[in-house]
């Protein structure tokens, strides 16, 4: 009987294959209609971390559904931001 140590049943080890989900991740991203937006996606020791802004709530709900799928089991610390795009309610005043 042998031992694999840290390699799961696939062979590949846990960081590598954390490496790969998170590049097949950003290609995922860049591909579909978020492709534009700045989602930037890093892993930081033994977690992922997903920042950025998008321009509207149903686009960050997207963004972390496609997280939770490619991700799932990793730890995920999510900082994506909603950015207001309305208009403001009074005239700026320039000196």
């Amino acid at each position: 009987m042998s031992s694999r140590g840290a390699e799961p049943a696939g062979g590949v080890p846990p960081a590598q294959s954390r490496e790969y989900r998170v590049a097949h991740l950003q290609d995922r991203l860049a591909a579909g209609e978020l492709g534009e937006l700045g989602v930037r996606i890093e892993v930081r020791g033994e977690a992922v971390l997903v920042t950025g802004a998008v321009p509207s709530a149903p686009a960050r709900e997207e963004v972390l559904r496609v997280v939770r799928e490619e991700l799932a089991g990793l730890p995920v610390h999510c900082d994506v931001v909603v950015n207001e795009t309305s208009s403001p309610d009074q005239a700026e005043e320039l000196t």
